[in-house]
C-alpha cells in the first residue's frame, strides 16, 4: 500500500484568479511506514506573491527567480504520485492547484483523480473531533506531534508532519521513519526482540454486536472521507481476512 503525503505553497488562495504553486513536498508511506524518498521543488511562479502568502510561508519573489518553472518538474511528479493514495490536509485547496497547473502543461488533462485516490486528514479530523478546531497545529497538539520547527509554513516540513499526525490518527505506528546512511542503506531505529518460543498461545476474543457494529461504523466513515472502499474492506472481499 504506496501512500503519499503531499502539501503546497501558493501565492495566493485561489487557482481560479491565476495564482500558482511556488514549493510542493511530498512524503512516501508504504504500508503505513515513512520510507527515506521525499519529493521536493521550491518553484518560480512566474508572477507576484501575495503580501499575506508572503506571511505565511515566507517566501519571496526573489529567492524563487532562479528555480525551475512547474512545467519542468510536471512529469517527475505526476510519476511519483501515480497510482497511490495522496494524503492531504485540506485536499481541495491542494488538487485545485494541482488540477491548474497540470492543465497549463497536459492538453485535456483529465484530472488528478484519474491518476491517484485522495484522502482529506482535514475532513477525516472533522468527522473524528466534531466541534473542535482541526487544522495542523492543533491536531498536532492533540496527538502530540512535535511541530516546534513550524515557525513558517513550508510544504515539505508540512508533509512530514502530517505524515504522523495521520499515522497518530489513523491507529498509530508514527515513529517507525526509516533513515537511509551515507552508503544509501535504510536503517530502522526500531530495536526487534525476538519473541521467546516458551510464550504461551495468545487469547483470541472475538468481538460482540456491539462492537461489531462500531467497526462498521468506522469503515464507512473512512470509505466517506476517502471516496473508496478501505484497505480492510478490500482484503475481506478477496477473503484474506
Amino acid at each position: 500500500m504506496r501512500q503519499i503525503v503531499l502539501d503546497t505553497e501558493t501565492t495566493g488562495l485561489e487557482a481560479q484568479d491565476g495564482h500558482r504553486i511556488i514549493e510542493v513536498g511530498c512524503i512516501e508511506l508504504l504500508n503505513r511506514r515513512l520510507t527515506p524518498s521525499r519529493f521536493h521543488y521550491y518553484l518560480n511562479p512566474e508572477r507576484d506573491i501575495d503580501e499575506g502568502a508572503m506571511e505565511v510561508h515566507g517566501l519571496t519573489k526573489a529567492f524563487l527567480a532562479d528555480k525551475p518553472r512547474f512545467a519542468e518538474i510536471a512529469q517527475d511528479l505526476l510519476a511519483y504520485v501515480r497510482g497511490a493514495e495522496l494524503i492531504i490536509h485540506n485536499a481541495p485547496f491542494d488538487r485545485g492547484f494541482l488540477d491548474a497547473e497540470f492543465s497549463r502543461v497536459f492538453q485535456d488533462w483529465p484530472g488528478l483523480a484519474q491518476h491517484c485516490s485522495v484522502l482529506d486528514t482535514l475532513q477525516l479530523a472533522r468527522q473524528l473531533h466534531p466541534g473542535q478546531k482541526n487544522n495542523l497545529d492543533a491536531l498536532c497538539k492533540r496527538y502530540h506531534v512535535d511541530n516546534t520547527q513550524r515557525t513558517l509554513h513550508g510544504a515539505l516540513l508540512d508533509a512530514e508532519i502530517l505524515a504522523d499526525v495521520y499515522l497518530a490518527m489513523t491507529g498509530g505506528q508514527a515513529k517507525l521513519s526509516l533513515e537511509s546512511d551515507d552508503a544509501g542503506e535504510v536503517k530502522n531505529d526500531t530495536v526487534i526482540k525476538p519473541i521467546s518460543k516458551q510464550r504461551p498461545g495468545l487469547r483470541v476474543i472475538q468481538p460482540n454486536m456491539d462492537e461489531l457494529a462500531a467497526h462498521q461504523q468506522r469503515l464507512q466513515a473512512i470509505h466517506k472521507s476517502a471516496g473508496q472502499t478501505s484497505v480492510w474492506e478490500r482484503l475481506e472481499a478477496e477473503g484474506k481476512l
